[in-house]
């Protein structure tokens, strides 16, 4: 029977459960909910952290204030794993020259259980005890510590629960050590580690979240070897290989999880079309041959969980017009054109509503912070103008994530005095509210925090300009739901997906936004306003003049005027009808359940299917192909390719095209090669021009050891026509013909 394990560094699912840090622990949160709204079979795997993330104060100077809260366990949505005599499950990983004691924990999500590990034991050292106590924390020891307790205990997790995946799932390289437990298992029943390493990659999947940075993390050699020199020796390979798995470019000293993740895992992707692009150019030393463009690296586009961030207001509102049969539909694009039914005056009342309990509880919350940092009455009466839940007729503009330096916070200040002038017209005015944690180490983002701050006491802003303080789920919910124009001025291509503007856009708010991340696939010109990216050609100074000014250009020109419009109505009808198309448009497309079906689709299945196929007759298959590819990376410098008679230079439409290449292939067998000729019109890069792709056949061998291929086909599409030839490694158990990363062009 079918199992997922889904394993994450963090999971989002409410502000009662705080471990989780941001988008990539409400992504892991919503992933477990809409699994179990669709009936998948799956179980989550995580840690249990006692201080999770950090609390924000802002003080009067604008910089943050970080503080940790150890949370109660028995305050939590959790119970403890309990074994048939009713104590607390608890289990040891050896690590480097100590053992490690675990127990568990499970929060139940719907059918979808989330086992939590937590090292705070009296069995365990006062250092050992610490490595589950907060999210991210610690120096890179115990960065590594949490790594290893996430991917070799969570397998071992899994065996102590008798838990038996068909399906791996790496969300994010932080858990990728499970490959290495589980090969070591593998390896413990006498296969070999390269055998161990196909059977194990075969039925793994590996998503990666970000291009940025501090989303792969990489770890010196000195500290791998002293966690792992016992592992390697049980896996039977030397240290060299082992830190050759987690290998790249640049980094020779260093042990990167992503590179690890990769190596282990057949199934891989993005979390965006944009984000696919560029992951698969980034990680292309995998596959070091093979253009970005055709290499196992693809993409799912995030999506949100709809019953989690569709405000109350709209659920109900469904139920009664259009029965509760509408959560059912929610991956259907023809059921949503209903939207547009909705009379404008009901869905404006709806919206306002909506807008003045967010007004209300950011009222709440901004006054209380000017207080206690001693604002006077006075200033923060004009610093709160503008955020009234009694009037909701001004324009509010919405930003709120973390506040990462390639997010640009402050992009829309960028021309300042041409700010000011446009939110400050009579009668039109606007109001932007700001609020999102930097990281405690991340100096430059909290830097931006500073400048927001001083631009909200600023006279010229004053009101305009709103910075809230210790964002979380629970004031994304009001923002997302209430505010009018959800704003995201990301660096392009850094903003992986971008999910908070979903969670407006199912509630009727509108994105103005960089065309980055979903946002590039979900703007249509009808449902918001998209902002046109630069890439790295231009330089940093030039995109962020040119995007600032058009973001100002949509402001003054489109958006405000439009909000404004009235039309003696009390609401804007043009505003409506956008609002409406985003709701129609974004709900069938970028939720949860859209997105955990194309993973379904396109990454468990085939997956599932690598799980019995490879494990058949004693993991026959995997031994076979570890084997295959021992032979072809032997034996692939040796390969080369050439033409043994010259195509014709012309011939006419219809007639047949002969082509003859012999291959010189040192010990490989013709079956091991896949021989191919790509037809296409005049190329401006090889890999991308064709339209055809033609096998050739295997003739004879040559009286010189030589490989002959041949291919007679029609030629039926006129005009002027190119081929190339290319040549490759093939074996039908190949979960991807280019996995490898050998090709060699002609």
């Amino acid at each position: 029977k079918d199992l997922i394990s889904y394993s994450c560094a963090e999971f989002g699912l409410h502000e009662s459960l705080p471990i989780y840090s941001g988008g990539l622990g409400i992504l892991a949160g919503d992933h477990c909910k809409a699994a179990s709204d669709l009936g998948l079979p799956l179980v989550a795997m995580g840690i249990l952290y006692r201080k999770g993330y950090f609390s924000q104060r802002i003080d009067a100077s604008g910089n943050q204030i970080v503080k940790y809260r150890e949370t109660e366990f028995a305050e939590l949505p959790i119970r403890p794993v309990n074994d048939q005599q009713g104590e607390q499950k608890k289990f040891s990983i050896a690590m480097g020259n100590r053992n490690i004691f675990l127990q568990l924990w499970m929060a139940q999500v719907g059918h979808v259980t989330i086992y939590l590990m937590d090292s705070n034991l009296a069995e365990n050292n006062s250092t050992d005890r610490k490595i589950t106590h907060q999210l991210y924390g610690g120096d890179q020891n115990n960065r590594l510590l949490q790594e290893i307790v996430l991917g070799i205990g969570g397998v071992k997790a899994h065996r102590i629960l008798g838990i038996e995946p068909t399906v791996w799932h790496i969300n994010e390289g932080h858990a990728a050590f499970q490959i290495i437990e589980r090969c070591r298992e593998l390896v413990a029943q006498g296969m070999d580690f390269s055998a161990a390493l196909e059977a194990v990659a075969a039925n793994t999947v590996f998503t990666t979240h970000t291009p940025v940075a501090a989303g792969h993390d990489i770890f010196n050699h000195g500290l791998i070897q002293e966690y792992f020199t016992g592992v390697v020796e049980e896996l039977g390979i030397s240290m060299e290989h082992f830190l050759s798995l987690g290998q790249m470019p640049h980094y020779s000293s260093g042990f990167n999880m992503t590179a690890l993740a990769l190596r282990g895992s057949r199934h891989h992707n993005g979390v965006s079309k944009i984000h696919g692009d560029v992951a698969s150019a980034m990680e292309s030393y995998v596959w070091k041959d093979i253009p970005p463009d055709n290499n196992p690296m693809t993409y799912v586009t995030n999506g949100i969980h709809v019953p989690t961030f569709l405000a109350s207001e709209w659920s109900n509102f469904f139920d009664m017009t259009l029965g509760g049969g509408w959560r059912n539909e929610l991956r259907s694009r023809q059921y949503w054109h209903q939207i547009k039914e909705i009379p404008n005056h009901r869905f404006w009342s709806i919206r306002e509503s909506l807008k003045a309990k967010m007004l209300e509880a950011v009222y709440d919350r901004l006054t209380h912070q000017l207080r206690r940092n001693g604002i006077s009455k006075s200033q923060i009466k004009r610093m709160s103008k503008f955020i009234n839940p009694m009037n909701t007729e001004i324009l509010t503009v919405g930003f709120a994530r973390r506040f990462a330096t390639y997010k640009r916070a402050t992009l829309v200040f960028a021309d300042i005095e041409r700010l000011q002038k446009i939110v400050s017209q009579a009668g039109k005015p606007v109001v932007f509210i700001f609020a999102g944690k930097a990281h405690p180490n991340d100096e430059p983002g909290q830097n931006l925090i500073r400048r927001i701050n001083e631009l909200s006491h600023d006279p010229r802003f004053e009101g305009r300009v709103v910075l809230l303080e210790d964002f979380d789920i629970a004031l994304a919910r009001k923002l997302v739901t209430g505010v009018d124009v959800w704003l995201n001025t990301p660096i392009h291509p850094l903003e992986a997906s971008g999910t908070s503007g979903q969670k407006g856009g199912i509630n009727g708010v509108l994105n103005l936004s960089i065309l980055d991340g979903w946002w590039n696939e979900g703007y249509n010109g009808e449902n918001g306003w998209g902002i046109t990216a630069h890439d790295d050609s231009f330089s940093a100074e030039f995109r962020d003049k040119e995007e600032n000014r058009e973001l100002l250009d949509l402001l003054e020109n489109e958006v405000i005027p439009l909000y404004y419009q009235r039309d003696g109505h009390g609401y804007s009808a043009g505003w409506i009808k956008k609002c409406k198309s985003a709701m129609e448009t974004i709900i069938p497309h970028f939720n949860s359940e859209r997105m955990v079906m194309d993973y379904v689709k396109n990454l468990y299945a085939p997956a599932a299917k690598n799980a019995i196929g490879y494990a058949e007759q004693e993991y026959y298959l995997a031994k076979e192909l570890a084997q295959w590819k021992a032979k072809i990376n032997r034996e692939w410098s040796q390969v080369s390719i050439q033409f043994q008679n010259l195509p014709a230079a012309k011939i006419y439409y219809d007639e047949i095209f002969h082509i003859e290449v012999c291959v010189q292939a040192g010990e490989l067998d013709p079956g091991d090669l896949k021989v191919e000729c790509l037809f296409g019109f005049e190329p401006k890069q090889r890999d991308s021009f064709f339209h055809t792709v033609k096998s050739l056949s295997y003739s004879e061998r040559l009286e010189d050891g030589k490989l002959l291929y041949k291919l007679v086909a029609e030629v039926n599409i006129p005009g002027k026509q190119c081929c190339a030839i290319r040549v490759y490694p093939y074996h039908e158990a190949l979960s991807h013909p280019f996995e490898l990363g050998y090709l060699k062009w002609l």
